[in-house]
């Protein structure tokens, strides 16, 4: 089946989407396209019309998706779902941009099922309302953190469900929970390909490593684990 990988983009968060981009091209042993998934983009495209606000938060701003009457920590946190749409067909890999990746990418593709509509890190993720990375709202849902890193089947029959109108329509919360799909119809990935730094149980076995609570780069995450290896990384690519 026809691969593709995709990287959400967002302009705060520059650096991240380089050391996403670098750690994963380095390692990957096959030729598997790989784009960003940038808004804008898709904005232009008239791919995505959801609509969202500009509010002020704290000392900052903040992206409010009308829709979900809900903070958006980055401006992929609903286009994610249009990898589908833009690949087309066979496996379409998301990933937030706010990744390390510490293996091979195309040892992900192997061995995947297509009776599957989609492939994901099943985290019980039962997260606190409050703040987490740039003082960014927390928010909880259900399956919180299962399409941070999903491999959708562009192909599957029952993807036919995940439309255009779906996705510019419903809150957030229920795209996140794969509103679209029966629990049956998606498959296990091992915890190592989403491993959540400072939240997933300690291991040694990490694939990609995700800073969902916050980047190295941010006051109060420079010490988490694998922060001065993404900085090595991000140093590596500015060289």
């Amino acid at each position: 089946m026809k691969r593709s990988i995709w990287i959400g983009w967002d302009p705060r968060e520059s650096e991240a989407y380089a050391v996403a981009l670098s750690s994963l091209t380095r390692r990957l042993t096959e030729h598997v396209p790989t784009h960003a998934l940038c808004l804008s983009d898709l904005i232009e495209r008239g791919l995505y019309h959801r609509p969202y606000e500009i509010r002020v938060h704290g000392q900052g701003l903040i992206m409010w998706d009308t829709l979900s009457d809900a903070p958006m920590s980055t401006e992929h946190a609903n286009s994610r779902f249009l990898v589908k749409e833009m690949a087309k067909e066979g496996w379409a890999l998301f990933m937030d941009g706010d990744m390390l990746v510490r293996d091979d990418l195309a040892k992900l593709f192997s061995g995947l099922d297509p009776k599957f509509a989609a492939y994901c890190v099943k985290h019980n993720h039962n997260a606190s309302f409050g703040h987490k990375m740039d003082a960014q709202i927390q928010t909880a849902y259900p399956k919180k953190n299962w399409s941070s890193l999903m491999i959708l089947n562009a192909s599957h029959p029952s993807n036919r469900a995940l439309t255009l109108e779906l996705i510019n329509s419903v809150p957030g919360r229920d795209m996140h929970a794969f509103c679209w799909l029966k629990d049956e119809e998606i498959g296990s990935l091992h915890p190592r390909w989403n491993h959540l730094v400072g939240v997933s149980p300690a291991t040694d076995d990490v694939s990609v490593a995700h800073f969902t609570l916050g980047l190295p780069t941010m006051p109060g995450y420079e010490q988490q684990q694998y922060a001065e290896e993404w900085r090595q990384e991000l140093r590596s690519w500015a060289a």
